[in-house]
């Protein structure tokens, strides 16, 4: 594959690269989005997915075919969204070659002796040879960087060794934990504020989301209006550094810059799905998505209802099929993030389970 380049403008400074905690981590992608990735201008060797600089990754696959040279394996990695070239550097275990003459000096001496450590030693040996050398139908994880090669992106692994799975609980747990992380890590784009001004306007916002969200929490709000968390980010309106032309927050300036904030800070969390409102009226109620019960039992009996029905017996309804079955039932204001929420705490309670990617049937 030809290797993509960002464009310079669209990439963010090098040297602000390891403020993103993902930069140093081996990143759990899939295999299509690791050959989709776009490679840096600035540094070769480095890529970007959402904006999250990237350079190593750990994978879990099957082998689907494999190449053995003198120095190293070459596996084919399949993840089921893709294939790609694994370059696993043999070890001085797997480069031994003994003499049959000695082995058979050694299995002796072991025998007139009982125990012998240099057999034990050589089994041993031969249990870690076992665990790197793999063949095809076999799980293997690999963590290591990504290069671009002969126009072929393919991982220099540091690591990997074969997994046994007999009951594919080791697969079943990686499927279950790559969609978390990129909802919660690789799917947020990376976000560097270098200007003063944007970083104070960020700072009081993410602070006001903060509050309102320890203040839901606390309380085990289930509704609320604006005005029963208003006074709760009036300290940070109070807080905010004035500059030499301003005058000091007052008055009527004051009252409009905490309703602005709050505004800004309900539209915020309407957008994460964590509240949203059943009927769009003057009188602005807010429902809490985790504890507005109605939702959550409209959500069950829609998939438990439709998962019954031949068309989702087999692959379970789909995500945007439940919200517009959730809109018609429920409200027409409950919003995709929500409903996510909503479809992530009836996984964990086991009243549902995905089948694939956006797909859930009834448990």
């Amino acid at each position: 594959m030809q290797a993509a380049a960002m464009d310079p403008a669209e990439e963010p400074p090098s040297m602000l690269w390891g403020l993103d905690p993902i930069f140093s981590a081996f990143a759990r992608l899939y295999v299509r989005d690791i050959l989709q990735m776009t490679e840096s201008t600035q540094v070769p060797g480095i890529y970007f997915y959402n904006m999250h600089p990237i350079y190593k990754v750990d994978v879990l696959g099957t082998v689907v075919y494999k190449r053995e040279r003198d120095d190293f394996f070459c596996y084919g990695v399949d993840d089921s969204t893709g294939v790609i070239n694994c370059l696993c550097w043999k070890n001085d275990l797997l480069k031994e070659r003994e003499d049959p003459s000695k082995t058979a000096g050694k299995q002796s001496d072991g025998a007139q002796g009982g125990f012998n450590p240099v057999a034990e030693l050589k089994k041993l040996k031969e249990a870690q040879q076992k665990r790197c050398r793999l063949e095809i139908g076999e799980l293997l994880r690999v963590r290591g960087s990504v290069k671009t090669s002969r126009q072929q992106r393919e991982i220099m692994a540091s690591t990997y060794y074969r997994v046994d799975d007999p009951v594919m609980a080791e697969q079943i747990a990686w499927m279950m934990e790559a969609p978390q992380l990129y909802r919660q890590c690789y799917d947020k784009p990376l976000q560097l504020q270098t200007n003063a001004s944007s970083d104070s306007a960020v700072s009081s916002l993410s602070k006001a989301i903060n509050i309102i969200k320890d203040f839901l929490k606390q309380k085990s709000v289930t509704r609320f209006r604006p005005y029963d968390v208003l006074d709760l980010l009036q300290p940070l309106i109070s807080r905010q550094p004035q500059t030499a032309d301003q005058e000091p927050v007052a008055g009527s300036s004051g009252c409009q810059q905490l309703r602005q904030l709050l505004k800004e800070a309900l539209q915020v969390l309407q957008d994460e799905g964590v509240v949203y409102r059943r009927v769009k009226s003057q009188d602005e109620v807010y429902l809490v998505t985790a504890e507005d019960k109605d939702l959550l039992m409209a959500v069950k009996d829609i998939i438990r209802e439709d998962s019954k029905r031949e068309k989702y017996a087999e692959k379970g309804c789909h995500v945007l099929h439940i919200l517009s079955a959730v809109r018609q039932r429920s409200s027409l204001n409950v919003s995709k993030a929500a409903l996510e929420l909503v479809l992530r705490s009836l996984e964990c309670n086991s009243d549902i389970i995905s089948t694939m990617e956006n797909h859930y049937i009834a448990f």
